[in-house]
């Protein structure tokens, strides 16, 4: 098999404009992805779509902390170990656990601890697939196909961008640690075109774990540059990653030049 796409959370809350975390211009990311699937709806072998899923009481929402009066942090506030150590910010749940994380995440040295807006909640509209690329899937799928998703996000505890394992993966929780039935659905075919939001980060880390953890599968990949965008400046956690993948000699195209 040939041509698969691989297409990291492209949803309604990171790709319209009335999202809880909307990337800038990822709307036309998402049309520049349905007219290449139009385009190549007999080429398209298989589709998988990853699908970012968290529940309200994240670490990674403002719900999960408060400061000594009790007040959540703001959206983009970074919480820090010393900070939990100080008392500046308290874990509402699992305090243990949660300064374990920390922990764990600033020696990993790749992501600070940040705390985003709550977005794609379990089931909420802001977790649903990109009208738009939904209207291409729907045409895709005509021919008898079927996409598939691949949930990530899920385990309240640690963050989860990348698709194939959580920032930091739990021994005691699945879902967080490497997907190798993905990797292995993904090795059937000899493309794998690379596409989603946000660049910086959801995306970006999905091909570093693939560089990492699967290699092979690496190999096959197509970094489709116009249909991806960044979270506002926070272009440069990307950046080491795309570099490295152009290093290592793979493909990064623009959706016009595709020709499969």
């Amino acid at each position: 098999m040939e041509n698969a796409l691989l297409i990291i959370d492209a949803q309604f809350d990171f790709c319209n404009p009335k999202g809880t975390l909307f990337v800038p211009n990822a709307e036309k990311d998402m049309e520049k992805l349905k007219t290449l699937i139009i385009n190549n709806v007999h080429k398209i072998d298989h589709i998988c779509v990853t699908l970012d899923s968290h529940p309200v009481n994240d670490i990674s929402h403002p719900n999960f902390w408060e400061d000594k009066n009790g007040n959540s942090p703001n959206p983009f506030t970074q919480i820090t170990t010393v900070q939990v150590k100080n008392k500046e910010w308290n874990a509402k749940f699992f305090p243990e656990s949660s300064l374990k994380y920390l922990e764990d995440l600033e020696k990993d040295g790749k992501f600070p601890h940040l705390i985003w807006p709550e977005h794609c909640l379990q089931g909420s509209r802001g977790a649903a697939i990109d009208d738009t690329l939904m209207d291409a899937l729907k045409i895709w799928t005509k021919q008898g196909k079927q996409y598939q998703t691949a949930i990530k996000g899920t385990y309240a505890l640690t963050e989860h961008f990348g698709i194939f394992m959580a920032q930091i993966p739990d021994k005691n929780h699945p879902e967080t640690q490497l997907n190798q039935t993905l990797i292995d659905n993904l090795m059937q075919y000899n493309h794998i075109y690379l596409a989603g939001e946000a660049k910086s980060h959801c995306v970006a880390t999905s091909l570093k774990q693939a560089l990492d953890y699967a290699p092979k599968l690496a190999e096959k990949m197509i970094i489709i540059e116009d249909c991806m965008s960044d979270v506002p400046n926070m272009a440069h956690y990307g950046t080491p990653i795309y570099d490295e993948a152009k290093q290592k000699g793979l493909k990064f195209v623009n959706a016009k030049d595709i020709v499969m």
